[in-house]
């Protein structure tokens, strides 16, 4: 089985000490045929090569913590725009009540701007004028129920106003989230590709080739069904995407990353997945290794930061990383954390 991005082992796991500097400085000591006294022992190849393959396994921690920021960011958006919708209705009708009001206002004081009593009194026709009294009477209650109407809408317009700023401040969080995340994404993958430029062309070689051991082709897949048609599609668009590349953050159709190959994989089948590869593996229900059928999502790691979709015959599917592209790889390449049926 060919080498792939596994997580060291713990005594292993060290912060990042190789540098380009540090790694320059000791070839150029090997090249003159001594490490000058005193000098740690130089990082071997191997020990470059378990640092890359550490900080592939970082990036891709990054880039699915990236893709739940940015899943998040786009419902607040989402959230946000509906929101302006109803505050842009809400003060449509607000100011068509107040015109309303007003209109209303104006009639009851051209009308009966007079004292009542004095009015009637005064009046050449009073059983004409006790029929407009009644009439001032409707307005008026009119008037209360509209201005109550108008109270109401004011308040909820405000409240509208309150959940869009308090949404908005949301959104800029998780926009902040998401950079932080880019970032970190970068600084690992950057590290490794200095770290890799650093191996003598040989070893370099040799861990392309090792990264890239996984097939392109379609091996043997066995008999195994799918366990329903939606299945079926899902893994038809994975193979079909055998061969594209690895890119962060992308679910398609062009690049993937683990959780995007399969999201899109079953989009192309109708089915709706999170974005993230930890919450895709809650999204059917959970079956035993030894009962994976061609269609299930196969969880790596206790985290969960890597995700594939199972083809038959101990094989999956899946984007590895960065500079190897969308293969088959035997399942147990890493420690399983599930099986999921959709």
């Amino acid at each position: 089985m060919g080498s792939h991005r596994r997580p060291a082992a713990s005594g292993l796991d060290r912060s990042t000490r190789v540098t380009v500097l540090s790694a320059a400085a000791a070839t150029a000591a090997a090249a003159l045929g001594a490490a000058p006294a005193g000098a740690a022992p130089r990082d071997t190849p191997a020990d470059t090569r378990t640092e890359v393959d550490r900080l592939y396994t970082q990036a891709e921690q990054a880039t699915e913590a990236f893709n739940s920021a940015d899943e998040r960011a786009d419902r607040l958006r989402k959230k946000v725009s509906t929101a302006q919708d109803r505050i842009a209705r809400g003060q449509d009708r607000v100011n068509t009540m107040r015109g309303a009001l007003g209109a209303l206002a104006g009639a009851q004081y051209r009308a009966g701007g007079v004292d009542p009593s004095l009015a009637l009194l005064l009046s050449s026709d009073p059983a004409g004028y006790l029929d407009r009294a009644a009439t001032l009477d409707r307005v008026s209650a009119r008037q209360a129920g509209e201005l109550r109407e108008l109270l109401a809408a004011q308040r909820d317009l405000t409240q509208e106003r309150a959940d869009a700023t308090r949404t908005l401040a949301d959104l800029e969080r998780s926009r902040q989230a998401v950079a932080r995340h880019k970032r970190v994404v970068e600084r690992k993958l950057g590290e490794a590709r200095r770290l890799l430029a650093a191996l003598p062309p040989g070893e370099r070689d040799a861990y392309d080739r090792a990264s890239r051991s996984g097939r392109d082709t379609l091996p043997d897949l066995g008999g195994s069904a799918a366990p329903s048609a939606r299945a079926a599609a899902a893994v038809a668009a994975a193979r079909s995407a055998v061969g594209r590349p690895y890119v962060w953050g992308a679910n398609g159709p062009s690049g993937f990353d683990c959780s995007g190959l399969t999201q899109w994989s079953y989009g192309q089948a109708g089915v709706g997945l999170p974005r993230t590869s930890q919450a895709q593996r809650y999204a059917g229900h959970q079956v035993p290794l030894s009962q994976a059928r061609p269609g299930d999502l196969v969880a790596y790691r206790s985290d969960a930061s890597h995700i594939g979709m199972y083809v038959g015959n101990g094989q999956v599917i899946h984007a590895p990383y960065p500079g190897a592209p969308v293969r088959y790889d035997p399942v147990g390449m890493m420690p399983v954390s599930s099986v999921t049926r959709v």
